[in-house]
């Protein structure tokens, strides 16, 4: 009961701000449930009338709210089809900026982590460079066999597990109650939506899984020479330390800077563009973070990318799709674009393929009616995620961070090519991937997949007949007997179903009151 009052008050408390800052009014009511539509209408009543537009008032809001909270606005950009087009396109501007924590605060971490004193540790140890809600970053200098290295070294915040645990705990609960009493809002899968926050933030917060990820996208970018990845050094990195290689560069969207420096600001756009390209349709396997404060230029013209603590990953199914689709709207071929979408089973087969195919040329034709510096890929792919919601695709959440990655690099290469022409900069790498994938040694290399697969499947049919046996024994027992309950079991449902509805109805006055007095003691 104590705890329920707690989550009560800690999602009054968030809702409030938002509503005060104006957050609220970027909330589409049409994409609501009829009895959300009302408690929106009166949640507004104690808006703030001086705010500013969408992007402002959504981060002064999370913002206030803390770290938490911006991660979770971070989160909802990738879901339009919960908060609205519009409010996911604001979310995307939502920067993740917090004010730094002392650097004693940061030795200490560092100390507990590594089990060292930081004189052992570092030659020397500066001040906080960047900070975010989850961890800031430090210049430091290390002794190697080679002589000194300078590094950069990422340092969790203090308590931020703890708060991210106590704000978790009041959404689950806030999750629960609109599942509970909004059934209509129930198709947003909104515990689902918190449960799969809490392990991104889970992951994030592991710095031990970032240096796994930096590492893993150096292996699978090794032979390419006009792209560059950050070295963990894994002997000072822990749960709470990341430390790596410290990046000399060019921030990408300094152009004076990249100018004066004498690189190609079109061919870094097509390095740019055809680098990502390659990690999600190549390898499976992208930075989903990548806006300028991530990207470098460093020396000797290489793209240099940092901060992977946000990474998208695409299986085979995934990438044939995103590969396919992206070649039929280069070759014109919205029959195939159609029925790839039903192949993959993300459009549900009542529908007809005729009138996908119809929706599709609607998206294609305008586009290639453009000149090719006009064509945005990432608009193409916002366009087709709204025709597909009219066909009943279900959201697939690596596509639409793909998708919001996508928006992110184009328009960072735009900023360095304004002419830039996507179709011809994509249309290599998509062309590549697709013939060696269809031709002749990609049927092989599928042969020999399929192949080990049915090995593995042969070498275990003794363990599943054996399984399949149980199961139909259990079936024919329960056909004969019936299913039985134990009285126990049944006194124990009646109990606490009873105990459900009371709290359920407790908790709703509670809600009211405290809503009466927020209004009232603003107004």
């Amino acid at each position: 009961m104590v705890g329920s009052i707690v989550h009560l008050a800690r999602n009054l408390r968030a809702g409030f701000i938002l509503a005060r800052e104006g957050a609220l009014a970027l909330i589409d009511p049409n994409v609501l449930p009829p009895s959300a539509r009302f408690g929106l209408r009166m949640a507004r009543l104690v808006e703030r009338r001086d705010v500013g537009d969408g992007a402002e008032r959504l981060s002064a809001a999370l913002t206030r709210l803390g770290p938490s909270y911006v991660k979770f606005g971070q989160f909802l950009a990738t879901r339009p089809d919960i908060v609205g087009a519009q409010a996911a396109r604001d979310l995307e501007q939502l920067q993740d900026r917090m004010p730094p924590f002392p650097r004693v605060q940061a030795v200490k971490v560092v100390e507990a982590a590594l089990g060292r004193s930081v004189a052992t540790l570092f030659l020397d140890f500066s001040e906080p460079l960047a900070a975010a809600s989850i961890a800031q970053v430090h210049k430091a200098r290390i002794a190697t066999p080679d002589g000194e290295e300078t590094v950069a070294v990422k340092v969790v915040r203090p308590g931020v597990r703890e708060g991210f645990s106590r704000d978790l705990q009041a959404m689950r609960a806030a999750a629960k109650v609109v599942e509970r009493f909004m059934p209509e809002a129930r198709r947003f899968k909104a515990q689902e939506v918190v449960e799969t926050l809490a392990r991104s933030v889970a992951v994030e917060m592991d710095l031990r899984l970032e240096a796994a990820a930096m590492s893993e996208l150096a292996e699978n970018t090794k032979d390419d020479n006009d792209f560059r990845v950050p070295k963990p050094e894994w002997d000072l990195t822990a749960r709470d330390v990341l430390t790596t290689t410290w990046i000399d560069g060019i921030r990408l969207n300094d152009l004076a800077a990249i100018e004066a420096a004498g690189f190609d600001r079109v061919a870094l756009a097509r390095t740019l563009i055809q680098s990502f390209l390659r990690h999600a349709i190549r390898d499976g396997f992208f930075h989903a973070d990548m806006h300028p404060g991530n990207l470098f230029i460093d020396a000797q013209g290489r793209l240099v990318a940092v901060d992977f603590g946000i990474m998208g990953r695409l299986g085979m199914k995934e990438r044939l799709f995103l590969a396919e689709i992206l070649l039929g709207f280069i070759k014109r071929d919205y029959r195939r674009v159609a029925e790839v979408h039903f192949e993959a089973g993300y459009v549900p087969p009542h529908h007809s393929v005729e009138d996908f195919a119809q929706a599709l040329r609607a998206i294609g034709e305008p586009i290639h009616d453009r000149r090719a510096d006009e064509i945005s890929m990432a608009k193409l792919l916002t366009l087709l995620f709204e025709i597909t919601a009219l066909f009943d695709m279900a959201t697939r959440t690596e596509l639409v961070m793909l998708q919001k990655t996508m928006v992110v690099v184009e328009g960072v290469a735009r900023n360095l090519d304004p002419k830039l022409d996507m179709w011809g900069t994509a249309d290599p790498v998509v062309r590549e991937w697709i013939e060696h994938h269809f031709g002749p040694i990609g049927r092989i290399e599928e042969a020999g997949r399929g192949i080990k697969t049915l090995a593995h499947v042969a070498a275990d049919l003794p363990n599943i007949a054996l399984r399949a046996q149980r199961i139909l024994d259990r079936v024919e027992e329960i056909a004969a007997k019936g299913l039985t309950l134990h009285a126990d079991s049944i006194a124990e449902i009646g109990r606490l179903e009873a105990k459900g509805h009371r709290w359920g109805n407790v908790a709703l006055w509670i809600l009211a009151v405290l809503l009466m007095i927020l209004v009232f003691g603003v107004l």
